[in-house]
């Protein structure tokens, strides 16, 4: 990953700023010059056809993905592979991805306490009471000492909603995590999402849920072929798109 040369931070309201920034698979240019910048407490969700490079995206905020060109500040700091840098965005920036990725031989209580007692070093007394706390904000409090099979779908994704708050992520990332799920799942998900909407954290989400993405997003951000096409408030997105490319889209999916 290369730096731009003489790169300066960006405004302290910017939680997410991202400058010219370029990824290539081999001869493939999956990124291709996304500028971006994202207020602290906006609620974003990227859209686009599969293969535009939105997972790319939203990977390379938080260093999972590694990229070629440009630069990505978070809150104004840049993020390097320096291992300091890593650990801090890490502890700062919360991701929920398709799957759940969730520890099956560990109860749902003991996979939320993981990150807190090992990276943020609490006592085991404050991290029970802390996983405890996020249990019950995406209401499956009652589940603490279940394992992760004995769950639904739709029951895991909101634990791994609620292990990633538990490091007290000031952004969260949403990587299509309802796309795993079985359709009667998804809803649940997506209202314990729009609540923590109305907290005052940063999201970026990707995500094919349009009607999610028109209740709940300040803006809406559309990628075709690596590139940022389009961006606009909801209502203007879904009313009166400018790219034909997003025309084509919204009628393709929303016709489903």
């Amino acid at each position: 990953m290369t730096q731009l040369q003489a790169s300066t931070a960006p405004a302290p309201s910017s939680a997410i700023s991202i400058r010219d920034l370029h990824k290539w698979y081999g001869d493939f240019h999956v990124l291709d010059g996304i500028d971006l910048h994202i207020a602290n407490g906006e609620i974003v969700v990227v859209c686009g056809p599969s293969g535009s490079g939105k997972s790319t995206l939203i990977r390379c905020m938080n260093l999972l993905e590694d990229f070629q060109k440009g630069s990505v500040f978070i809150e104004g700091k840049e993020l390097t592979r320096n291992a300091a840098c890593v650990a801090g965005i890490r502890r700062q920036v919360g991701m929920v991805f398709q799957q759940f990725n969730l520890f099956p031989h560990m109860t749902v209580l003991e996979n939320l306490m993981l990150g807190p007692r090992l990276v943020s070093k609490l006592g085991e007394a404050e991290a029970r009471a802390l996983a405890c706390e996020y249990l019950e904000r995406v209401r499956i409090g009652n589940q603490a000492d279940k394992y992760p099979g004995q769950l639904s779908g739709g029951q895991q994704q909101r634990v791994a909603i609620a292990r990633a708050l538990c490091m007290r992520p000031r952004i969260m990332l949403f990587d299509e995590p309802t796309s795993a799920l079985d359709p009667e799942m998804v809803k649940e998900v997506l209202d314990v999402m729009g609540e923590l909407a109305h907290d005052g954290i940063t999201m970026v989400c990707v995500t094919h849920e349009m009607g999610f993405a028109r209740r709940v997003a300040d803006r809406i951000i559309f990628m075709d072929q690596g590139r940022i096409i389009e961006q606009a408030r909801p209502d203007e997105f879904f009313d009166n798109p400018q790219h034909p490319r997003a025309r084509e889209f919204l009628s393709q999916i929303l016709s489903h």
